[in-house]
């Protein structure tokens, strides 16, 4: 027979499951029909829980996602209790590059060495302190300082593929992020680690790996709580307990080089080079900061952030770029004969203004860029408090809805690159949209105002330049000296686009064929 403790414990557990209940169903309620973006377009169960867009966000489908949610809804749509999204063109100028919003506090899942670095620093005055340290070194002159390394390794990215059994496939995704380590390895502190030599020799480079995993675990941070990271971190698996290092594993290889760097500039070392690495030129800028330790604290994770902004997303842009000429004979013809002209030897690459005069080159870099452009997710901002110092008023108008301060606005690049009107047929392939015409330069204008894959506005990538460069000089090396193909598992599915702030396929491989190139 029942207690009489035991009824009250029933009793009182039900009733604080009704409160509960009640609870979220007043939020609910709330959120669908008094919160001040109840007006904007989009799915009911979106607006009343960041539950919904979190599952897409697991499921790496989020730039899909959203993409859908204009489709149905149009150019603005709420997608949480708290953010809307939208896809137009003069929004974006305002929101990025005249009214400057600071970042969400999304972006610290992506700190470094538990430490900020640019594209973690959510106020836009304080980044563009960290900005102008680093800004000097990606412009194009000084990159020209690097260009023998980058032939270096794309020379040795050659020869290692002249030596692969004819008929053997390579992991793209794999081998171009272990050349891109090197590249800026190269202009971040000016030597070659040698990651290519290793992939060569078939060993893993721990830090190649780490920089892989970075993103994806920067992802999975920013959907679980800390004290549940912290936990599944714990999880005894190999491969698992690398992707939850991937941080240290970076970080003690960064600090390793920067304090090499420090040393050699106390004792006069460097002062007979005559470029300056990245590495240096962040120390001087940082050396007025309040105490050595937090100046090199703050280059460390600056370099960090650099290594997985330059190495993974160039790799898979480039591996995609790979896959298109493996299974478009037409367009591997057409930048064969263009590189022709300018490549009387194979293993002789152009210098990068040569390369950048090729109409058809940057056509198909840019096509490249617009379809598979590394980071297309979503850029997140928040509107600012009245009280911030800002031509925003106190309600933000986007577009016929106001916003209050404090929400959450965000507009993605896989939309903008993908928007019909501008883009005819944006799901196909096609470099030859990039070609003038000599009728078309009202549509080359709509087309570069909406391209963005490297961010937008005074948050842009600051490697962009880098970026242009080296993938110009790798596809030269690549399409000048091999032919292209497809193994069976390397199919449409595979390399179906998944994302977490980066893409990469959905086999998260990319396995192509190089054989070298037939006389002609």
């Amino acid at each position: 027979m029942p207690s009489i403790s035991d009824f009250v414990f029933d009793h009182t557990f039900a009733i604080a499951g009704a409160f509960v209940v009640l609870y979220f169903v007043l939020c609910a309620i709330y959120q669908l029909c008094f919160s001040p973006l109840c007006d904007i377009p989009g799915p009911w169960y979106a607006a009343i829980s960041d539950f919904w867009l979190t599952t897409h966000v697991l499921r790496l489908q989020q730039c899909r996602t959203i993409h859908t949610l204009f489709e149905v809804y149009g150019p603005v749509v709420r997608v949480g209790p708290n953010k809307v999204v939208f896809n137009d063109l003069s929004t974006t100028k305002n929101v990025y590059s005249l009214l400057k919003f600071d970042k969400s506090a999304y972006y610290k899942s992506l700190l470094t060495n538990d430490n900020d670095h640019a594209m973690t620093t959510l106020p836009h005055t304080s980044h563009v302190f960290r900005k102008k340290g680093y800004a000097p070194h990606y412009i194009p002159t000084n990159l020209a300082q690097f260009q023998p390394d980058i032939h270096h390794s794309a020379l040795e990215l050659v020869n290692i593929l002249d030596g692969i059994v004819k008929g053997n496939s390579v992991d793209c995704l794999t081998f171009f992020r272990h050349f891109m380590v090197d590249v800026v390895s190269a202009s971040s502190f000016g030597y070659r680690i040698g990651a290519l030599s290793k992939w060569a020799m078939d060993t893993e480079d721990p830090l190649v790996t780490a920089i892989g995993d970075f993103p994806k675990r920067g992802i999975l941070r920013s959907a679980v709580h800390k004290r549940a990271w912290n936990l599944v971190c714990t999880i005894p698996n190999r491969r698992w307990r690398q992707l939850c290092d991937s941080d240290r594993i970076m970080a003690e290889f960064v600090s390793a080089r920067v304090y090499e760097t420090k040393s050699q500039m106390v004792s006069g070392a460097s002062e007979h080079s005559d470029r300056v690495t990245l590495a240096q030129r962040l120390l001087r800028y940082h050396s007025g900061s309040s105490t050595a330790t937090a100046s090199d604290r703050d280059v460390i994770s600056e370099h960090m952030g650099h290594l997985v902004g330059g190495c993974d997303t160039s790799s898979t842009t480039l591996s995609y770029l790979c896959w298109e000429l493996s299974r478009r004979a037409d367009v591997a013809k057409k930048l064969r004969a263009e590189l022709d002209t300018v490549m009387p030897s194979r293993k002789a690459f152009p210098d990068i203004t040569t390369l950048q005069n090729l109409p058809y080159l940057s056509a198909f870099i840019k096509e490249g860029l617009r379809c598979y452009g590394a980071a297309p997710s979503l850029l997140e901002r928040v509107v600012p408090s009245s009280s911030v110092k800002t031509s925003v008023p106190e309600a933000f108008d986007l577009m016929g809805y106001a916003l209050p301060p404090g929400t959450v606005v965000a507009t993605q690049a896989w939309s903008a690159h993908r928007d019909p009107t501008v883009f005819p047929a944006p799901e196909a392939f096609s470099p030859e949209r990039w070609l003038e015409t000599g009728d078309n330069k009202e549509q080359l204008e709509a087309m570069n105002w909406h391209m963005m894959p490297f961010g937008t506005g005074s948050r842009v990538c600051g490697g962009q330049n880098l970026a242009q460069i080296v993938l110009r000089i790798a596809i030269a090396a690549i399409v000048g000296n091999f032919d292209l193909l497809s193994p069976l598992e390397t199919t449409e599915k595979s390399m179906e686009m998944r994302d977490s702030f980066v893409i990469f396929p959905a086999s998260m491989a990319c396995h192509l064929i190089f054989n070298a190139r037939k006389s002609e």
